[in-house]
């Protein structure tokens, strides 16, 4: 048996443990903001949901329930402004990493495809592509630096993680033009889209970046940062019903199918924004904190002007920075996990508790 992990690279992760034990060490203990992972409570509205589905002795089915997938293409005309969307036009699935690590492979990718996803980008992309066997290649613009014959797949990410960065809809206008153009399918990871704090991200669904057709695109979307439930494992894709027919073809003989309790605990989730404008507040106000003492301290913000993450720089090398902070009990993530583009920048989530934020400004002042 030839072990497909061999294909993969080392699990970034790990390599940070050593850093963690220093700043655990701090008298006052860690805080924690290299994983941005939610820390507040599941709003009551969709834990009340999750339990009241709990009886669910059957199967779910994969494409979800008929209220689940109304949810879903409501949620998207109102908060997306797309047009027209259908229930083919959209499909749960379990958390959207599964969906990014496993989609090249789903699609048929393989030996001589490529998979483009941005210089500066989450490491899963690069994952996926190697799984089947396909070759990853990175872009700072993909109109002048890919090859259209090669690309199979192309990756946006807008809000961007780790940099914050937000496409602006005459950019992704272009970008969806010259893909249809040359027969590329995009994604487009979209799944900070509400966490936009000086800029206000477009998905390319609209219809003013799409022209009202869904055609060659998919957007993917999650419910772990806006709602809380990274727990729950709560996402969805939306766009080309050819694609996404497919995908549901292959995911059904494959058995990946949103758990029940999930699928009604998202019909909530979706159907409330009250939530969203809190949690909303809550990083506001963190990010504020925590990027005034960065810079008070000596550190230079790039980007940043969206999702759950601050791009910081004192211009060293990025594991440098990862000790000197992890000395004050303070651990973040080197920006060489997203690739060599970041090895001079550290990535600082402000997703810890009010308190540990509080911990952390009081280091660097």
């Amino acid at each position: 048996m030839s072990a497909v992990s061999s294909r993969l690279p080392v699990f970034p992760w790990d390599k940070l443990e050593p850093y963690k034990k220093t700043a655990v060490a701090h008298p006052d203990g860690i805080v924690d903001l290299s994983v941005g992972t939610p820390v507040d409570p599941v709003p009551a509205l969709i834990q009340e949901a999750l339990v009241a589905a709990a009886d669910s002795p059957g199967y779910p089915t994969v494409w979800g329930t008929t209220e689940l997938r109304d949810a879903l293409t409501g949620w998207c005309e109102r908060r997306l402004g797309a047009t027209g969307l259908a229930h083919e036009n959209v499909l749960p699935v379990v958390g959207s990493k599964e969906l990014v690590a496993w989609l090249p492979t789903q699609l048929g990718l393989g030996a001589g495809d490529q998979v483009a996803y941005p210089r500066l980008a989450y490491p899963t992309y690069e994952v996926g592509a190697r799984l089947c066997g396909a070759t990853p290649v990175v872009y700072d613009d993909p109109i002048a630096d890919l090859d259209p014959a090669a690309v199979r797949l192309l990756w946006l990410n807008s809000p961007s993680n780790p940099t914050g960065k937000v496409l602006g809809e005459d950019e992704l206008t272009r970008i969806v033009a010259w893909a249809r153009e040359h027969g590329i399918l995009v994604f487009s990871d979209e799944c900070y889209l509400e966490l936009g704090w000086e800029a206000d991200p477009v998905s390319v669904l609209h219809p003013d970046v799409c022209g009202g057709s869904y055609e060659g695109i998919v957007a993917v979307h999650s419910l772990s940062k806006r709602s809380n439930l990274a727990g729950y494992r709560a996402a969805f894709v939306a766009g080309d019903a050819a694609v996404l027919g497919e995908l549901l073809q292959i995911r059904k003989h494959g058995g990946m199918m949103t758990a029940a309790p999930v699928q009604a605990a998202t019909v909530a989730a979706l159907g409330d924004d009250a939530h969203v404008a809190e949690q909303r507040e809550r990083y506001a106000a963190r990010r504020a904190a925590l990027r005034a003492a960065l810079e008070a301290h000596g550190f230079r913000i790039e980007h940043s002007e969206a999702s759950l993450y601050l791009w910081a720089t004192r211009d060293e090398p990025c594991w440098e920075t990862v000790a000197y902070l992890a000395e004050k009990g303070i651990l973040v993530a080197p920006g060489d996990f997203y690739g060599e583009a970041g090895e001079r920048f550290v990535r600082v989530a402000f997703t810890a508790t009010d308190e540990r934020v509080e911990a952390a400004v009081k280091r660097l002042g």
